[in-house]
């Protein structure tokens, strides 16, 4: 039996059309949390950019978050989980980015900034997503305290020839522009284990939704995986099923599909 249900945000339970939660998807999860099932968000995003949730959130939908690909796990004020990046890696990339012109985005624990902003982050991060405007910041006062988080705007290709400078961190890939990076291990898959042991859950009772790349890892690792229909050819190869986009109710037929809701 189907105790948690695991959603990323951008491209699953949002469209990246309307930027919207389709209606279908909030009448679902309000059936599913009637029957005492817990729904869990499991985002690349950091708290302080999930602004396209409300609808959820002030219906009390919400029973934790798994964020910044499972770097930063938290219920309501108890944070559950954290790990950050080796602060020499943080170092190293921060020199990396700024030696190439790379926009870089840096994340804290209470904090957020970008450095180098260009039209790209802009395009992507505040047009496109619809992210509210990050504080530009120096290198220097952005890579001050612990930092959970960093997204490097740089292509796969400039991706390969970084990678040694930072061995003992995880790269998740949801967007083509940009990489988010966390400490090696953290991954929405980690954090799927860090939410469930708290409320006693077991991995069999489990069911997990995603698009991206960065998915694939709790796709594979929930007892059950679903790719939404506008997910990538490795993300569906990765799901147990596939089921519609997140425009043509995808959410509610595959809980609909597994019995979850009538």
């Amino acid at each position: 039996m189907i105790k948690a249900l695991f959603f990323d945000i951008d491209g699953t339970l949002v469209s990246f059309e309307t930027h919207a939660i389709p209606a279908s998807t909030i009448e679902a999860l309000e059936d599913v949390h009637k029957k005492g099932i817990k729904i869990f968000i499991a985002t690349g995003r950091p708290k302080a950019i999930i602004n396209n949730l409300s609808v959820l959130q002030t219906r009390g939908l919400i029973d934790g978050y798994i964020t910044m690909n499972g770097a930063y796990c938290f219920v309501g004020n108890n944070v559950i989980y954290k790990s950050a990046i080796p602060k020499e890696e943080v170092q190293a990339l921060a020199e990396i980015c700024q030696q190439n012109d790379y926009p870089c985005i840096f994340v804290g624990e209470h904090t957020i900034s970008v450095c180098q902003p260009n039209q790209l982050v802009r395009e992507i991060f505040y047009d496109f997503l619809h992210v509210n405007e990050i504080p530009v910041k120096s290198f220097e006062e952005a890579t001050q305290g612990e930092i959970f988080q960093i997204t490097p705007f740089f292509t796969t290709e400039e991706e390969k020839k970084i990678l040694p400078h930072i061995p003992n961190c995880e790269l998740g890939r949801w967007y083509p522009a940009f990489t988010d990076i966390t400490a090696k291990g953290n991954t929405k898959q980690k954090g799927i284990d860090e939410m469930i042991e708290p409320f006693g859950f077991q991995l069999s009772e489990t069911m997990a939704f995603g698009d991206g790349g960065n998915d694939i890892s709790m796709l594979r690792h929930a007892a059950i995986g679903v790719a939404m229909g506008n997910a990538k050819e490795d993300v569906k190869e990765a799901a147990d099923y596939v089921t519609t986009s997140v425009d043509e109710d995808g959410i509610k037929k595959a809980l609909q599909h597994f019995g979850v809701i009538d």
